[in-house]
């Protein structure tokens, strides 16, 4: 069996769910709470691995706590200027 990702048209659900139900015995349907609990999940978690990625080769520098704090009291008090 495989799993795969539909997007449905919203006008198209019941026609949808019409052919699923006269073939239910090869398709079955499930709730992925991952994307019921965020809608954007999936995008959120390749944007993520990106990062990683991009901080473990060294295109992008992950700063230190402190480094952090101090670049944005830098930008705050800029922006009060």
């Amino acid at each position: 069996m495989q799993n795969i990702a539909i997007q449905v048209q919203d006008d198209y659900v019941s026609d949808f769910m019409n052919y699923v139900n006269n073939h239910s015995d090869s398709i079955i349907i499930k709730k992925d709470t991952n994307l019921e609990y965020d809608p954007y999940f999936y995008e959120r978690k390749k944007e993520l691995h990106q990062i990683r990625d991009a901080v473990k080769s060294g295109k992008m520098e992950m700063l230190s706590e402190e480094q952090y704090e101090k670049e944005i009291e830098q930008f705050f008090s800029e922006l009060e200027k």
